[in-house]
């Protein structure tokens, strides 16, 4: 956060330096001297600038930060409008100086400046207009400088409350499907043997990811999909024939990172509410990639009409999930979760 405040303070005064060098420039660009430019005009253009230059400095360093910010509209309006006056006023002093007679007849053969055959209510009009523009530019700066600070402070804290639920997360899916899984191959042993070693093995893959793997933030998607794999193999040991478990993954696996425990919550939600010993049930996964596109679709079987509900996992409920794709994919992701009648469909859809 602290390398971020200083970008956002570069780029505050990055845009009051652009609004201060398009103001100094219009005294240059206006200048309609027929013998070449009039320094001595020009000069006096940039001296009636110095009482804005306060006014705006004034406003975006005391009176936004002090008023504007805390909502304190009225009194930030009131105080502006005085500040604007007075620079305005101080600025007009030398106007009034600059355009009494003896000053015009001394200066009329040096064509000195048009705006001073205007009246003086004119000027002070046109004063008042050109310093409310520099004003409103500058507010408008300091606006967006904080905009983009908090914007970045928000993000900043959803990624560290994210941290804390996929936190949450290993934690709850370790000690639980360990100990489940150790009873499993424990009766496993002494019905087939070679089925419990290959259990055990893949165990020891599965808490591997989980223990170590998993901390990191990005992953490689080959081992996610290994974990997937495992994860699922060891879950068939809990349940009987009756249940379909079926997984289909691609061919080849492109060396790509995703963030760890992507699919987890979808697959065990699928496993906990798509499994009845009753009647026949079915937990379908299935990851393809094609042309950048990573797309995991989970089915389950429903029975008597429940439906599953992600906010009893962990804690972390279904719009907790959409907000970390969110974090994590911005706009490059998309999730659709279909309520069917004999089945419960979740799509995600990722560029990768």
């Amino acid at each position: 956060m602290k390398s971020f405040s200083l970008n956002s303070r570069k780029i505050e005064s990055l845009l009051y330096l652009l609004i201060w060098l398009i103001v100094i420039s219009v005294p240059f660009l206006f200048d309609r001297g027929v013998d070449g430019k009039d320094w001595n005009k020009i000069l006096l253009d940039l001296l009636h600038l110095i009482p804005f230059l306060f006014v705006f400095l004034i406003n975006v360093y005391i009176l936004v930060p002090k008023l504007l910010f805390l909502k304190k509209y009225k009194s930030y309006i009131l105080y502006l409008a005085i500040v604007i006056f007075i620079g305005v006023g101080i600025s007009f002093i030398p106007t009034l100086y600059n355009t009494s007679p003896q000053k015009t007849m001394a200066h009329e053969e040096s064509k000195l400046r048009p705006e001073f055959n205007k009246p003086p209510q004119v000027i002070f009009i046109d004063n008042i207009i050109i310093l409310v523009l520099i004003v409103g530019a500058g507010t408008s700066s300091k606006l967006i400088t904080k905009w983009l600070s908090e914007e970045k402070l928000r993000k900043d804290i959803e990624k560290e409350q994210l941290k804390t639920n996929l936190a949450l997360l290993r934690h709850q899916v370790s000690p639980h499907f360990f100990m489940n899984t150790l009873n499993n191959i424990h009766a496993l042993i002494d019905i087939n043997t070679e089925d419990a070693k290959d259990a055990i093995i893949r165990l020891s893959t599965l808490m591997r990811y989980l223990l170590y793997d998993s901390a990191q933030s990005e992953i490689n998607l080959k081992k996610e999909i290994e974990f997937i794999h495992s994860f699922i193999e060891l879950m068939k040991l809990r349940f009987s024939n009756k249940v379909e478990i079926s997984i289909t993954l691609p061919d080849k696996i492109p060396d790509i990172r995703i963030p760890p425990m992507l699919f987890i919550t979808f697959l065990e939600n699928a496993f906990k509410h798509g499994i009845s010993y009753q009647t026949k049930s079915f937990v379908s996964f299935e990851l393809s990639i094609q042309e950048e596109v990573l797309n995991c679709v989970i089915t389950n079987s429903k029975h008597n009409g429940i439906k599953p509900k992600f906010d009893e996992y962990a804690g972390i409920g279904l719009e907790n999930i959409k907000k970390s794709l969110k974090l994590l994919y911005d706009d490059d992701y998309d999730l659709v979760i279909s309520d069917k009648e004999n089945e419960f469909v979740v799509n995600l859809t990722i560029k990768i």
